[in-house]
Protein backbone atom coordinates (compact mmCIF):
# COMPACT_ATOMS: atom_id res chain seq x y z
CA UNK A 1 0.00 0.00 0.00
CA UNK A 2 1.36 3.62 -0.71
CA UNK A 3 1.30 6.30 2.04
CA UNK A 4 0.89 9.82 1.25
CA UNK A 5 2.06 12.52 3.31
CA UNK A 6 -0.04 15.53 3.10
CA UNK A 7 1.47 18.72 4.81
CA UNK A 8 1.34 22.22 4.74
CA UNK A 9 1.90 25.44 7.43
CA UNK A 10 -0.39 26.09 10.00
CA UNK A 11 -3.28 28.15 8.23
CA UNK A 12 -2.87 26.60 4.58
CA UNK A 13 -5.73 24.03 5.00
CA UNK A 14 -4.50 20.82 5.27
CA UNK A 15 -8.01 19.60 7.35
CA UNK A 16 -10.27 20.94 4.31
CA UNK A 17 -7.80 19.25 1.74
CA UNK A 18 -7.84 15.70 3.88
CA UNK A 19 -12.11 16.03 4.50
CA UNK A 20 -11.84 16.28 -0.03
CA UNK A 21 -9.60 13.27 0.19
CA UNK A 22 -11.99 11.23 2.84
CA UNK A 23 -14.87 11.80 0.85
CA UNK A 24 -13.25 10.38 -1.82
CA UNK A 25 -13.18 7.37 0.02
CA UNK A 26 -9.24 7.83 0.95
CA UNK A 27 -8.26 6.59 4.22
CA UNK A 28 -7.10 9.27 6.10
CA UNK A 29 -5.28 9.50 9.12
CA UNK A 30 -5.07 13.02 11.53
CA UNK A 31 -1.62 12.81 13.34
CA UNK A 32 -2.08 16.11 15.32
CA UNK A 33 -5.91 14.58 16.52
CA UNK A 34 -3.96 11.32 17.59
CA UNK A 35 -1.12 12.64 18.90
CA UNK A 36 -3.61 14.84 21.29
CA UNK A 37 -5.49 11.51 22.27
CA UNK A 38 -1.89 9.63 22.64
CA UNK A 39 -0.86 12.13 25.27
CA UNK A 40 -4.18 12.18 27.10
CA UNK A 41 -4.43 7.97 26.94
CA UNK A 42 -0.85 7.07 27.30
CA UNK A 43 0.51 7.18 31.07
CA UNK A 44 3.97 6.81 29.73
CA UNK A 45 3.61 10.03 27.40
CA UNK A 46 1.39 12.08 30.00
CA UNK A 47 4.36 11.44 32.52
CA UNK A 48 7.21 12.26 29.86
CA UNK A 49 4.92 15.70 28.46
CA UNK A 50 4.72 16.87 32.07
CA UNK A 51 8.14 16.39 33.32
CA UNK A 52 9.15 18.40 29.86
CA UNK A 53 6.18 21.01 30.30
CA UNK A 54 5.20 21.37 33.86
CA UNK A 55 2.42 19.58 35.96
CA UNK A 56 0.17 22.51 34.14
CA UNK A 57 0.32 20.83 30.92
CA UNK A 58 -2.76 18.70 32.11
CA UNK A 59 -5.68 20.16 33.55
CA UNK A 60 -6.69 16.87 35.68
CA UNK A 61 -6.84 14.13 32.81
CA UNK A 62 -7.17 16.90 30.21
CA UNK A 63 -4.60 18.24 28.03
CA UNK A 64 -4.11 21.89 28.41
CA UNK A 65 -3.06 22.89 25.43
CA UNK A 66 -3.08 26.52 25.92
CA UNK A 67 -1.07 25.88 28.30
CA UNK A 68 1.28 23.46 26.09
CA UNK A 69 1.33 26.25 23.10
CA UNK A 70 2.77 29.03 24.86
CA UNK A 71 5.37 27.10 26.20
CA UNK A 72 6.22 25.31 22.95
CA UNK A 73 5.99 28.23 20.30
CA UNK A 74 7.88 30.48 22.40
CA UNK A 75 10.77 28.10 22.91
CA UNK A 76 12.19 26.11 20.07
CA UNK A 77 13.69 23.68 22.25
CA UNK A 78 10.71 22.68 24.13
CA UNK A 79 8.75 22.18 21.05
CA UNK A 80 12.07 19.84 19.77
CA UNK A 81 11.66 17.92 22.96
CA UNK A 82 8.27 17.93 23.00
CA UNK A 83 7.99 16.34 19.32
CA UNK A 84 10.99 13.81 20.46
CA UNK A 85 8.38 12.37 22.79
CA UNK A 86 5.27 12.74 20.68
CA UNK A 87 6.52 11.62 17.58
CA UNK A 88 7.68 7.91 17.82
CA UNK A 89 4.18 7.38 19.53
CA UNK A 90 2.50 8.62 16.72
CA UNK A 91 3.88 7.18 14.02
CA UNK A 92 4.32 3.60 15.57
CA UNK A 93 0.34 4.45 15.95
CA UNK A 94 0.06 5.41 12.45
CA UNK A 95 1.53 2.19 10.87
CA UNK A 96 -0.43 0.07 13.27
CA UNK A 97 -3.80 2.18 11.19
CA UNK A 98 -2.22 1.67 7.84
CA UNK A 99 -2.11 -2.00 7.96
CA UNK A 100 -5.41 -2.39 8.65
CA UNK A 101 -6.80 0.36 5.81
CA UNK A 102 -8.46 -1.88 2.58
CA UNK A 103 -7.13 0.85 -0.60
CA UNK A 104 -4.80 1.75 -3.19
CA UNK A 105 -2.85 4.56 -0.83
CA UNK A 106 -3.69 6.12 2.46
CA UNK A 107 -3.07 9.67 3.64
CA UNK A 108 -1.15 10.57 6.93
CA UNK A 109 -2.03 14.41 7.76
CA UNK A 110 0.92 15.92 9.66
CA UNK A 111 1.97 19.50 9.69
CA UNK A 112 5.75 18.75 10.09
CA UNK A 113 7.34 16.64 7.55
CA UNK A 114 10.30 18.32 6.64
CA UNK A 115 11.17 20.03 9.99
CA UNK A 116 10.97 16.60 11.33
CA UNK A 117 13.45 15.23 8.40
CA UNK A 118 10.49 12.76 8.00
CA UNK A 119 10.06 12.94 4.21
CA UNK A 120 11.69 9.57 3.23
CA UNK A 121 8.90 7.64 5.17
CA UNK A 122 6.52 8.82 2.42
CA UNK A 123 5.78 7.52 -1.42
CA UNK A 124 4.46 10.81 -1.91
CA UNK A 125 3.99 14.24 -0.41
CA UNK A 126 1.27 16.55 -1.74
CA UNK A 127 1.33 20.15 -0.14
CA UNK A 128 -1.06 22.69 0.82
CA UNK A 129 -0.63 26.38 0.36
CA UNK A 130 -2.20 29.62 0.81
CA UNK A 131 -1.17 33.03 0.77
CA UNK A 132 -0.13 34.35 4.51
CA UNK A 133 -2.33 37.26 4.74
CA UNK A 134 -5.00 34.20 4.17
CA UNK A 135 -3.21 31.83 6.20
CA UNK A 136 -3.46 34.54 9.50
CA UNK A 137 -7.43 35.37 8.98
CA UNK A 138 -7.74 31.72 9.08
CA UNK A 139 -6.13 30.86 11.86
CA UNK A 140 -7.50 33.95 13.88
CA UNK A 141 -10.44 33.04 13.17
CA UNK A 142 -10.59 29.51 13.89
CA UNK A 143 -8.46 29.96 17.37
CA UNK A 144 -9.33 33.58 18.41
CA UNK A 145 -5.82 34.21 18.90
CA UNK A 146 -4.00 37.46 17.82
CA UNK A 147 -1.75 37.98 14.79
CA UNK A 148 1.64 37.75 16.28
CA UNK A 149 0.28 34.30 18.16
CA UNK A 150 0.17 32.75 14.80
CA UNK A 151 3.51 34.72 13.57
CA UNK A 152 5.17 33.09 16.09
CA UNK A 153 3.63 29.02 15.95
CA UNK A 154 4.86 30.11 12.03
CA UNK A 155 8.52 30.68 12.78
CA UNK A 156 8.54 27.23 13.80
CA UNK A 157 7.13 25.86 10.40
CA UNK A 158 9.44 26.02 7.08
CA UNK A 159 8.83 27.86 4.43
CA UNK A 160 6.25 27.44 1.91
CA UNK A 161 9.11 27.84 -0.77
CA UNK A 162 11.17 25.50 0.58
CA UNK A 163 8.45 22.59 1.25
CA UNK A 164 7.45 23.22 -2.65
CA UNK A 165 10.60 21.77 -4.09
CA UNK A 166 10.59 18.37 -1.94
CA UNK A 167 7.06 17.55 -2.63
CA UNK A 168 5.50 15.69 -5.74
CA UNK A 169 2.17 17.49 -5.87
CA UNK A 170 1.01 20.84 -4.31
CA UNK A 171 -2.61 22.71 -3.84
CA UNK A 172 -2.71 26.58 -3.53
CA UNK A 173 -5.87 26.19 -1.38
CA UNK A 174 -7.88 29.69 -2.06
CA UNK A 175 -10.53 28.38 -3.53
CA UNK A 176 -12.35 25.76 -2.67
CA UNK A 177 -13.59 25.18 -5.82
CA UNK A 178 -10.64 25.06 -7.71
CA UNK A 179 -8.81 23.19 -4.59
CA UNK A 180 -11.45 20.02 -4.98
CA UNK A 181 -10.52 20.17 -8.95
CA UNK A 182 -7.00 19.60 -7.33
CA UNK A 183 -7.81 17.27 -5.13
CA UNK A 184 -9.59 15.15 -7.59
CA UNK A 185 -6.80 15.76 -10.03
CA UNK A 186 -4.01 14.46 -7.70
CA UNK A 187 -6.45 11.17 -6.59
CA UNK A 188 -6.59 9.95 -10.37
CA UNK A 189 -2.68 10.33 -10.22
CA UNK A 190 -2.35 8.72 -6.76
CA UNK A 191 -4.69 6.29 -7.48
CA UNK A 192 -2.36 5.45 -11.11
CA UNK A 193 1.19 5.65 -9.31
CA UNK A 194 -0.66 2.90 -6.62
CA UNK A 195 -1.55 0.45 -8.76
Amino acid sequence: MMIVGLTGGIGGGKSTVAKMFKDLGVPVYDSDLEAKQLMTNSSELKEAVKNLIGEGAYDGDTLNRSFIANRIFRDPEVLKKLNAIVHPAVKKHFLKWAEKQDASYVIQETALIFENDSQDQYDHIVLVTAPLDLRLKRVMSRDGVKDQEVLDRMKNQMDDNEKEAFSHFSIHNIDLETTKQRVEEIHHRLVGLAD
